[in-house]
């Protein structure tokens, strides 16, 4: 029922976290940038609303990642933004173990990743892409179809709620 990934619990050294502040960028274009930036290898990508000196609005552009892919996603970062630094920040990353566990629905397979924290349960989430393909192509509420897969993983448990 359910298919082992990312088993083992474990930190993550020697990551990095690279910030930049940026208060002229088109918004527009963070999702191009996300994009790019994933495909290089970043673990996440994230942008924070901001209010920067004189009280300009702005972003910050977060990218979490190996220390290894940090020059190829800085030269992302430079040729697609408009920032003129970045920082590099020495981050660990506690991951928790995880398991896909692939739940039956009326709209077929959906995995739910379950995350272990110290080889308990702590939480779970239906896969986004899986859901709202679901949802797109038996036209039904995004929200129907995570509200069902929740349930069915938790009956598939006996904590039926």
């Amino acid at each position: 029922m359910f298919e082992e990934a990312h088993a083992d619990e474990h930190i993550d050294d020697g990551m990095v976290l690279l910030q930049a502040n940026l208060d002229d960028m088109n918004p527009e274009w963070t999702s191009y940038v996300s994009d790019l930036l994933f495909a290089e290898g970043a673990n996440d990508v994230y942008w924070v609303p901001i209010i920067m000196k004189r009280g300009r609005p702005g972003v910050m552009l977060n990218v979490l990642t190996d220390e290894r892919a940090v020059e190829r996603l800085e030269e992302i970062v430079f040729r697609e933004t408009t920032t003129l630094g970045v920082r590099r920040l020495r981050a660990s990353v506690h991951r928790l173990g995880r398991r896909i566990v692939h739940t039956e629905t009326q709209w077929g397979t959906i995995p739910v990743k379950v995350g272990l924290f110290q080889g308990k349960e702590v939480q779970y989430a239906p896969e986004y892409r899986e859901c709202a393909a679901a949802a797109e192509r038996y036209g039904v509420p995004l929200k129907q179809v995570y509200d069902e897969v929740r349930r069915l993983y938790l009956e598939s448990k006996g904590e039926a709620r």
